[in-house]
């Protein structure tokens, strides 16, 4: 179901239930006449504003950019994707997309060593394992900006 179709009838049941309580007397009734809580769900768009450089990568968990999201904002570079949070990135990446000024180098082994796959700007891949063809596993990167 659409976010926007979802809210509209979260709203209308909300407005519902609050007129079907009629009001009573506290007084004659011994009872705290208060609304039930109303709960809406509002979409809520975040924006980094380091993001309107253009240099940026942002890597997605599954294939054909679904999945889970994580955005490195350049210049970067990662000499080793074994250390902390790293370690988990290298595992779930499968697509990427590129900003439209930088340009993101991936590397087979730590610290830039052997092969190396290049990424242009505004440039997407959804299929990770195929396009790197060592795996799909990266261990070092460097995004450049233009």
């Amino acid at each position: 179901m659409n976010l926007h179709r979802y809210l509209l009838i979260a709203s209308a049941v909300a407005l519902g239930a609050c007129a079907s309580n009629a009001p009573t007397s506290t007084a004659s009734s011994g009872v705290d006449n208060q609304p039930d809580p109303t709960i809406l769900i509002v979409p809520l768009r975040v924006e980094d504003p380091r993001l309107a450089s253009g240099c940026w990568a942002q890597f997605y968990s599954k294939r054909d950019f679904q999945g889970d999201v994580a955005t490195l904002v350049g210049p970067a570079q990662i000499q080793s994707m074994d250390k902390s949070t790293a370690r988990q990135l290298k595992r779930d990446i499968d697509s990427v997309s590129i900003g439209p000024r930088a340009t993101l180098e991936v590397y087979e082994h730590a610290m830039f060593k052997d092969r190396t796959v290049r990424f242009e700007s505004n440039s997407r891949e959804g299929g990770l394992v195929r396009k790197l063809g060592f795996g799909g596993r990266i261990e070092a990167l460097k995004l450049s900006c233009s």
